[in-house]
């Protein structure tokens, strides 16, 4: 722990000198504002790694993600807004107060108790400052699945979901059939609106489902990968391109390669 200690402290060190006068001129110019996309770049590189098991890439790009929080302290603080002190000690004490079964007297029965735990005083936090919507905390600058499962999650709660199961598959049915007459109508606005319904509540199932959509998407994403692949490799083997094969070729190769 005192080497890890040691090792952060180097790093604000070289992180100062990089923003000194005289330091990198790249560094020097850069603001909250412009660090937004390597934020996002990085922290999608970390979650990369960790889809593939590559551990030792994983060790590296937790520190490219920490070299961002870093950054964005170090610019806080020449500005006068706060530093990375401050930052440590806000999540130390958030930490704390949302442990009390830990940190304090009390129990709690789970995992699922120390979940529900952990959103009951969330929520009197969020009580104790300025009034808002329910659904004011969940973040709009995300992607547009994980904005949709938060608010999701949070109206859940409140008591606003459907009853059963069931229920979403005849909603999902209902939005493909809007859908599908928004289409035939010839409306693209119409159209736009309705394929976003018909995403949210595929959101909702996963949702209902306990199911993360953004992680379920991916790997759905990555099963495309591979066994379009293979029918681009079959294809290949045969001699032949797409604009040659018949979607009844490419379709016998999608079922071999989901086979492999």
């Amino acid at each position: 722990m005192a080497d890890a200690a040691e090792k952060f402290e180097k790093l604000l060190a070289i992180m100062r000198t990089l923003r000194a006068p005289g330091g990198c001129p790249w560094d020097r110019e850069q603001t909250l504002q412009t660090l937004r996309r390597y934020l996002i770049e990085e922290t999608y590189e970390v979650l990369d790694a960790i889809e593939r098991g590559a551990w030792d890439d994983l060790a590296e790009e937790l520190g490219d993600l920490q070299l961002q929080i870093v950054f964005q302290a170090r610019i806080a603080a020449d500005e006068g807004l706060f530093d990375i002190s401050d930052v440590l000690e806000r999540i130390n004490t958030k930490l704390i107060r949302r442990h009390p079964h830990v940190f304090a007297k009390g129990s709690v029965d789970g995992a699922d108790g120390v979940a529900a735990l952990w959103e009951e005083i969330k929520a009197q936090e969020k009580g104790s400052n300025a009034g808002g919507g329910l659904l004011d905390g969940v973040p709009r600058r995300q992607p547009a699945v994980l904005e949709a499962w938060g608010m999701s999650k949070a109206a859940a709660k409140a008591g606003f979901d459907w009853e059963k199961f069931e229920d979403l598959g005849e909603k999902l049915s209902e939005e493909f059939n809007e859908t599908a007459a928004a289409s035939e109508a010839g409306d693209p606005q119409r159209v736009e609106d309705e394929v976003g319904d018909l995403l949210f509540t595929a959101v909702n199932v996963a949702r209902y489902l306990k199911v993360d959509p953004e992680t379920a998407l991916k790997r759905a994403n990555a099963k495309f990968r591979e066994r379009f692949g293979g029918i681009e490799k079959g294809l290949a083997e045969r001699g032949r391109g797409f604009e040659e094969s018949s979607l009844a070729e490419m379709e016998a190769l999608w079922q071999k390669a989901k086979q492999s």
